[in-house]
Order: C-alpha cells, then structure tokens, then sequence
C-alpha cells in the first residue's frame, strides 16, 4: 500500500523522520519496502506569480505572460492555456528545468516570441489529472519558493500482510503508528449534514443473498455537479497510487484509501423503479448467462456463482470487484446513491480469480470488512460528496443490518505469554504494551476458558493457578482470536529487536535422520552419471497430457496414492498450455528435449522428480515420479571409433545403477510391447522385490514412437526415456550399509558364452544360470551380447562372467563340474548351445 507521509499525518502526529518510521513501522511487522520521494524529478521548479497574461502578438490562441520568480528580471513566458490570470500563483519550470519523465525545459522561441520557460499543468507535474489547464497555487505559496517545498511529499510502500485487512488504510497505519510512538489517532469528521427527503422515501434495498451479503448500506446524496475534485485530493490520491476520475468518484475511493473501506457510486436515475415506485438496489446472484458491461467497458457473461448489485431490471455491477458502465457517474450525474457493504472474502476472491478482475476494492474485501465500517463508510462518503460536489445529503440510510457487534474477548496467561515469548514482563506491563493498540482488558473471572487454537480443532483450556486476564479485542482486529495472537501482540508493541536471545531448556537432538535422503541420493547418483536435472511445470496442457498418458500406468511402491482417474482441471487458468495438472513426466520431458533440439543441442540427458495428480470422485490423489530421457549421442566421436547414441540399453544401465546406489535387488526385465507412446520392439518393464517380495522399484523404459517423435516435432531420430517409481522418493531414508570381510579365500571367475535364440530372452538364461549353478555360484552377470558371423541370423550371444567361492579353495574339478552342469540345463531347459 502506497501511504503518502503528508496525509498520514492527518490522522496522527509522527515526529520521526520518514527512514524511522519506515523502521520502526517494519519492526512492527509493517514491512515499509520502499521511500519515494514525491516531487524529487521536479528539477528547477518553483513557485511564480504572474504579473500580466496579454494576447500573443502572433498568435490566436496563446498568451503572453510576464511572471516573477521572486530574484531578477521578470520572464516572458508564452502559454496556451485559458485558466489565467494576473495576479495568481503558478509552477513555473525555469530554463534548464527537468520535469516528470526526463522532459527537459529550455528557452525557446514560439511564433517569433522567445519564452523563457513554462508555466506547469498539474498533468505534466504528475500532481493531478488536469492536463488542459495550468496548476493555480494557492494565494499563500511564496514567490521563489521550490515547488517541491511547497507539494513534495514522501511516500512509504508498506507490505500489509493477508490477516491484517484493516491496516490497509490510513486510519489503520495511524494506530500502528500511535502503537509505535504513544501518539494518539485522529478520526476524520464522517457524520453529513442532512436536508430534505428521507433516504428511506427515495430509495428501497433488497438483499436476496444475505450468505454473501451481511449488510448494505445506501445514502442518497442530491443537487450534485460533477466536476474534477479539488487540486489537493487529487494529488493526494495520485500519491496513493490511485488515479482521479471526478469529484464524486474520488470521493469514494478518498474514502477507501482512508478507512480501508470500499465504496460504489451509482448514478440514482440509471437504477429502476419497483412495485412501489422508489429505486430499488437487489442484491443477488446472478442468473447464468447474464450479461454486464463492466466499467472497462468490457462486456462480460456471469455465472450463478457470481454476486451481482442489480436493480429490479438488471445487473448494475460485479459485488465488490467492480462496478457496471450503464449506472457509472458521469457529467450529466446530478442524483448520487452511495453503497457501502460487506461481503463474503471467499466468495469476492473467488469472483475475482474467474473474471480475472483484481481491483483495489476487491483487495480490501478479501482481507475482510468491519462491519461498522459500512455505516462509517457510507456517512464519510456522503460528507465529501456534499462539500466537493455541492450536494444535499438526504437524512437517514437504508441499512439491511443496522446491529453492530461489540467487542469479543480472549483471555490470556501473563505467564504463558512470557513462556512463549522468553521475556520477564508483569502483568501490568503486558496490559500497557496492549492498550497502545487499543486492546483494554480486565482481570479474568475464575471460571474463564482459555483459547489456545482453533485449527484443526478448538483447544481451550481451564486458566488452573495462573493469573488471567481477559483483552478487549476491537472490532477491527478480527486476527486476534487465541492467547498466541496476544502474545504476538505484546511482542510486536514491546519491539521483537529487545526480545532477549536465551537457548532452549530441552536438549536437542544430536542428530536427526534427513526425511529425503532417498531423493538426494538419486540426484546425486544421476548427476554423477552425467544427467541434468529439471524442473518443468505442473500445469500442463490437455494436448500434452492425453498424448504422453500410459495405458498400463507404472505403479506406485510404498503405499502411495496409485495413478488413475480423472485429470485435475483449473478452474481459472492463465491459458490453455496450463489448465490441468499433469499424470505423468513424460510429456514434460519430452517438450524440454523438444526446446533443447530447437535450440540446436545434439545431446541431451535429463532427469526430473515430480508428481502425478488425479481424482477419483471427489477425492485427490498424488504419486512422486522419476522421470529420464536420453537423446543425442551419448559418447563423442573419436579418431578411432564412431558416435554413440543413447539407447535402451543405457536406460537400463542408469535403472541398475540406482538400484546399487540405494541397495535395492538387481532389477528383473520384461518386454512390454503394448505402450501405444513407446516402440514396440524397445520397451521393457523393470522391477525390482526385496527378499521378503516387497516392491522397491517399478518402472517402464522404452524408446518414444516414431510417430510421437514426429507429432510432436521433437527433431530427432530416437528418444529413450524411463518413468520410475521408487520406494523412498517421496521420503525415506538410505538402508544401513553392511560390509562384509573379505573373503579368506579367491574366487574363481569362468566367462560362458551361450548361443540362443534371437527372441529368447537374456533374464530366462539368467535364471537358468543361477537355478543350476549350485551352492558355488556366488553371481552371473551379462558383459556381451554378440550377432553376426558365424552365428545364424536368428541367433544370439550372450556372454556371462561366472563367480564361483566358498570357504576353502576351490579345485579346478569343482568348478569344472558346475559350469558342466550349467551348460547342461541350458541345453536341455533353452536349446542354448556353448559357444566356442
């Protein structure tokens, strides 16, 4: 929020320098983000008078003036402007002068008359929105002074948080300020003076949605002449960050800016009559495929859900957001009604994120509205009208829900307080610290509860032998509701700076287990292995999401959420390429290969660790995903050997490798022809049991159809990928690592090349391999797959390297035996034949 230093002051006298209440409004838990000072671009401006405004000898429609700057020689300036005359006081930018947006003023010469400067618009100073006229200061302004002196303010950019709706105004920045100081808070005149016909004669309110409508307030202002507003509200309101429209209009938003509460004018002659003849205001929801156009003069179509200020024909605006084009206050404007509500903040949030409309407004009614504020509100509203429009305020108001809530109580502990807090305060310091933000209090009755939480679910305790004392929340405070809200109160007041430092009296724990060191370890362990990883956007298109969906999708290990259901859809989202949350990671992957080979990258190698979301009904679900895809080549072309390419083969390779880094069982393969995305003939499935049959790993690697591959203009011949899911990625930690002594005795290594079928599979001869190599057999792993000369063409090589120990030495003879008896079973069991 933009609060300019000059106004603030109306409500409360600050005596620091503006750097120290930034600090000390920062200390408070007001973040002050930024100084502006307002005026600083105003080079060589000040204030001048004007002795004579004569016809331009050469010129129709400008003027020749003489004007004193309070030092030298009057100056001829020449201006085109109409609102002058002799004897006022203007901004004048002398020779050399620098205005707003680096406009630079020189002498020049116009129609044979050199002007010596300019005499400023209020515009072109960025102090109101008059750009036709010149700025008339006023009659007190002293001649030569800068006019910065004069009109130079500084601005604070405060950060209020989301519960703290109430300091979003000046009236609540003064309290923060009065709590910070000991000053005390102004408020300004709000009650009108009342003439003629009753509010309630002229005009009827009927709310039909009470749910999102707790209380209307309408006040009838008559006679009004809308005009711009006075000079100094415009420059206070362009401070503020809001832009002038007219007086009525910046009446309103004056009002918003003041108290923080927002405020709708109408045009009363735009809004019907009902049955009895008076204008009628309904508010209601609005009916579907009703249509508006808002005051951006955008037409728009509402739904059911919206909330809509109508009148008894059709809507008039968009509850709390804005406001409709056919009752907006213009020139011919002479009847103004003034609303003044209080709306639902989930139900204005949630209008505002599907019509992606965020107005200031809006913004004041998320955070929550006062309910006496309405009233405030409407009567302030109304005052300002009458003195800047000249109107008649009508007595009374038309209020839906005229009873005001008092005050609620927590009741607090002192010596909680300074439990939580770590400070030594008494109970009377505790209570004075409170009553700087307007929080009285009085001792607390014996049979007082103490609230300690409401969420998840109420905690209130018994007060026991403690002392209690039981604070007077204001109505504006709706954030303090438990015993730590109080205590955080005092803490702020008293300054979280004198807080002292004191180490906790439990003892820490020496050592605590990191809940994601199965993740980590897979980062590591893939970056070791020369894979970059990613982070690509939940958000997903449609598109992406059904072209890159598994039939048969992996499932998910240690009691995880299983994929499938439906896609989670956004109900706002800021466009189509992200509207719905994502099942998968292969689909993102593949567009950042896509981006990357755009680019004119050859290889690419990435991982990524996201999660899938569905729903079932009306339940949501989510599931943690490793996701890899390889492309390019994958070793560099040497002098003596030709480029590699990334292919399954090393996407089961990085399969194995996790497993040995996290201490799963070697992973077990099958073919998996059926993924329409993947290629038929290079697709597997992976998995991987614990001894006890639990799954570690499931996973399903495979080279991407041709036809994605084209469809989706990735921009090369092959792209391996792999989608895995692993126990521990969502949380867990490393298995222990156990060694074992080294063996008193050598092994024995054998290498055995088996001839097979080219469709038999390597894992059958594995088994095979390890079913009948007895209790010698300590591991068998692949090291070649050969085809070619003189094998048939139908036929294959695998080639094992054999490891066979035990506790005494091994004798050729034994070894021999098994091998013998491996040879044999795969001759009897595959067909397979030794090669030699």
């Amino acid at each position: 929020m933009r609060v300019p230093l000059s106004w603030l002051r109306d409500y409360v006298d600050v005596d620091l320098t503006p750097e120290q209440l930034a600090e000390r409004l920062t200390l408070l838990g007001m973040e002050v983000k930024g100084l502006e000072r307002w005026g600083a671009e105003w080079h060589n401006v000040v204030v001048g008078e004007l002795l004579a405004v004569e016809p331009h000898p050469r010129a129709d429609r400008l003027s020749l003036t003489r004007v004193t700057v309070g030092e030298g020689e009057p100056l001829e300036i020449v201006c085109g402007a109409t609102n002058i005359a002799a004897g006022q006081r203007v901004p004048v930018a002398l020779p050399g002068a620098v205005l707003p947006g680096g406009r630079r003023i020189e002498r020049t010469e116009k129609m044979g008359v050199v002007s010596n400067g300019m005499l400023c618009s209020g515009d072109e100073l960025r102090l109101t929105a008059d750009a036709d006229g010149i700025l008339i200061l006023s009659d007190t302004a002293q001649v030569g002074t800068a006019l910065v002196e004069l009109h130079g303010d500084v601005v604070l950019d405060v950060d209020v948080k989301p519960n703290r709706g109430d300091a979003l105004s000046l009236i609540g920045l003064a309290r923060e300020v009065a709590a910070a100081t000991g000053a005390r808070v102004r408020w300004p005149d709000t009650d009108p003076v009342e003439r003629g016909r009753s509010v309630a004669d002229r005009l009827a309110v009927r709310v039909e949605a009470p749910d999102l409508c707790s209380r209307f307030v309408a006040r009838w202002v008559s006679g009004v002449r809308v005009a711009p507003s006075p000079d100094r509200v415009q420059m206070r309101l362009l401070a503020a960050g809001v832009r002038p429209v007219s007086n009525v209009v910046d009446a309103s938003n004056y009002v918003m800016v003041e108290l923080g509460k927002p405020i709708h004018t109408f045009d009363a002659a735009a809004i019907h009559p009902g049955v009895d003849g008076r204008p009628t205001i309904v508010v209601r929801r609005a009916a579907s495929g009703e249509p508006l156009e808002t005051l951006d003069h955008v037409h728009r179509t509402l739904d059911p859900d919206t909330l809509v200020i109508a009148d008894p024909v059709a809507a008039l605006g968009i509850a709390g957001i804005i406001g409709g084009a056919s009752s907006e206050v213009g020139e011919a404007t002479t009847d103004v009604v003034v609303e003044s509500a209080v709306f639902d903040p989930v139900a204005i949030r949630r209008t505002g994120q599907r019509y992606g409309l965020r107005s200031e407004a809006s913004l004041r009614f998320e955070k929550g509205q006062e309910v006496r504020l309405a009233r405030i509100g409407a009567d302030r509203t109304a005052r300002l009208i009458a003195e800047w429009a000249g109107g008649t305020v009508a007595p009374g108001r038309v209020d839906t829900n005229p009873s005001e809530p008092d005050r609620s109580t927590v009741t607090f502990r002192p010596a909680r307080v300074n439990r939580l807090l770590g400070t030594e305060l008494s109970t009377d310091e505790q209570r004075a610290l409170l009553s700087r933000l307007g929080l009285e209090s009085e001792s607390a009755e014996p049979d007082d509860r103490v609230t300690v939480a409401l969420e998840p679910q109420p905690l209130v305790v018994r007060t026991g032998a403690d002392e209690a004392v039981t604070a007077l929340v204001p109505t504006w405070r709706g954030d303090i509701a438990i015993e730590a809200d109080v205590a955080e109160e005092i803490a702020r007041v008293r300054g979280y700076d004198v807080v002292p430092s004191i180490l906790p009296h439990t003892p820490m724990p020496g050592w605590r287990p990191l809940p994601l060191e199965v993740r980590d370890a897979i980062r590591d362990t893939l970056a070791g292995a020369g894979l970059s990883e990613v982070v690509t956007h939940a958000l997903v298109s449609p598109r992406l999401l059904d072209g890159f969906a598994l039939r048969q999708p992996v499932p998910s290990v240690g009691g995880e959420d299983q994929p499938g259901g439906q896609g989670i859809e956004v109900t706002n989202p800021l466009s189509r390429d992200h509207s719905v949350l994502r099942q998968g990671l292969l689909g993102s992957l593949a567009e950042v290969i896509g981006t990357n080979r755009r680019h004119g990258r050859e290889d690419v190698a990435i991982f990524e660790v996201g999660k899938g979301y569905a729903r079932e009904g009306d339940e949501t679900c989510e599931w943690w995903r490793l996701g890899i895809a390889l492309t390019g080549p994958a070793e560099s072309a040497a002098w003596n050997q030709a480029e590699r390419h990334w292919d399954v083969d090393d996407a089961k390779g990085i399969v194995e490798l996790l497993c040995q880094r996290l201490g799963y069982a070697t992973p077990r393969y099958a073919a998996d022809p059926d993924e329409p995305i993947l290629h038929p003939g290079r697709s597997l499935r992976a998995t991987a049991t614990d001894p006890t049959g639990e799954v570690q790993l499931a996973s399903v690697v495979g080279e991407l159809h041709p036809d994605v591959i084209e469809r989706w203009e990735l921009r090369t011949d092959r792209v391996v990928v792999a989608e895995l899911a692993l126990a521990g990625l969502a949380g867990g930690q490393m298995q222990d690592v156990r060694s074992s002594p080294p063996p008193r005795h050598p092994p024995v290594e054998r290498d055995l090349a088996v001839v097979v079928a080219e469709d038999r599979e390597a894992a059958s001869v594995a088994d095979v391999i390890g079913e009948s190599g007895g209790d010698l057999l300590r591991s068998a792993s692949l090291f070649d797959i050969y085809r070619g000369a003189p094998l048939a063409g139908d036929e294959k090589s695998l080639a094992h390297r054999l490891v066979f120990a035990a506790d005494r030495t091994l004798t050729e003879d034994e070894v021999d035996e098994a091998v013998a008896r491996i040879a044999r079973a795969l001759r009897e069991r595959l067909g397979a034949r030794l090669r030699t």
